[in-house]
């Protein structure tokens, strides 16, 4: 009974705080530049997690996740477009635009399927490779990603997609709400669940057997090349679920915009946040994108001071803000809500 009121009592939490969400966009509480903030701030919490599943969960060293969150971005831009949406690239929306707001979902899921697909280029590799070596084949995964898209002109090539605007505005014209909001506030909570279930479950003990020493974990029966894929797999998948959001958000992807730099971004946020702590990577992935926002005038100076900032948090706290633990680790009282572990 006390686990069910626990559980109760943070179900209700999370639709109190989607009612706020709801009515504060759609009375224009706050003008759209906060709003879309706190989007871009939902899409961050999605990326950091799930790289910080592999670098920090599984103990390997991945910088290539801006590739897979790419894949996703591009797979639901264009199944939205094609599907629902007047263009100048595909012609008449293949469906009725009214469909577009119950289908959206299945996009963005579509988008994060084909994104872990795609991250069978990481997790084969993997099994016999380690460290800087496994960098460099995941930062080869993002070159290969960019340099194909590139070359589609049928989806713009290099000068990037658009239309994804005409999907939104679909769903607004069927039921007058701020849409993509509600989605993105919806997806973040899923997202961190699923992270939550895996690293909880005893499927997940296992990926931190692997972190911890890899041959131990094989002498005793881990079956590391299974966990490494089906691992490697689902942070790619989600990664390309926030790729598939942040399309929708912006209404416009160019494969220049997941280069290295974006991968590197997301490394920080795991680095910043902490090694293998969910609620690090949710921490720091809120710092980081109110960080990048306040020093937005600075221009590309703020691209030293960052990096500058993780420096100085790596001197002197080199475990991160989290180090390897939970927020129900250093408050008590939140396990009567929720227990991360």
């Amino acid at each position: 009974m006390k686990e069910l009121l626990k559980r109760y009592s943070v179900h209700m939490i999370l639709v109190t705080l989607g009612g706020i969400l709801t009515f504060v966009a759609y009375r224009e509480v706050v003008d759209l530049y906060i709003l879309t903030v706190l989007m871009f701030m939902g899409v961050n919490i999605i990326l950091s997690t799930s790289l910080n599943l592999v670098n920090g969960n599984m103990g390997e060293f991945s910088c290539g996740h801006a590739g897979f969150m790419c894949v996703g971005a591009y797979v639901s831009s264009v199944l939205g477009v094609w599907l629902f949406a007047d263009s100048k690239v595909f012609g008449p929306p293949v469906l009725s635009p009214d469909l577009a707001l119950y289908a959206f979902p299945l996009l963005i899921i579509a988008g994060g399927v084909v994104a872990a697909l795609a991250g069978l280029l990481v997790a084969i590799p993997s099994y016999k490779t380690r460290g800087d070596y496994l960098a460099i084949i995941t930062i080869a995964a993002n070159y290969i990603v960019i340099s194909a898209i590139e070359n589609l002109g049928v989806i713009g090539g290099s000068r990037g997609f658009m239309g994804m605007k005409g999907v939104v505005s679909s769903m607004e014209d069927t039921v007058s709400l701020p849409w993509m909001p509600i989605w993105v506030f919806a997806f973040t909570i899923f997202c961190v669940w699923v992270i939550r279930r895996y690293v909880s479950s005893t499927f997940g003990k296992g990926v931190n057997a692997i972190c911890q020493d890899e041959v131990a974990a094989e002498i005793m029966s881990v079956n590391t090349n299974k966990m490494k894929t089906i691992t490697f797999m689902v942070s790619s998948g989600l990664a390309g679920i926030a790729g598939g959001l942040f399309a929708y958000i912006v209404g416009y992807v160019n494969p220049g915009t997941f280069n290295i730099l974006k991968s590197t971004e997301v490394l920080v946020m795991v680095y910043l946040g902490g090694m293998a702590s969910l609620s690090g990577a949710v921490l720091s992935a809120v710092i980081f994108t109110l960080l990048v926002e306040l020093l937005r005038p600075l221009q590309i100076i703020k691209w030293i001071v960052i990096p500058l900032l993780l420096i100085i948090v790596m001197q002197f706290r080199p475990e991160g803000i989290m180090g390897n633990r939970e927020l129900s680790d250093v408050f008590p009282w939140l396990k009567r809500f929720y227990r991360f572990k």
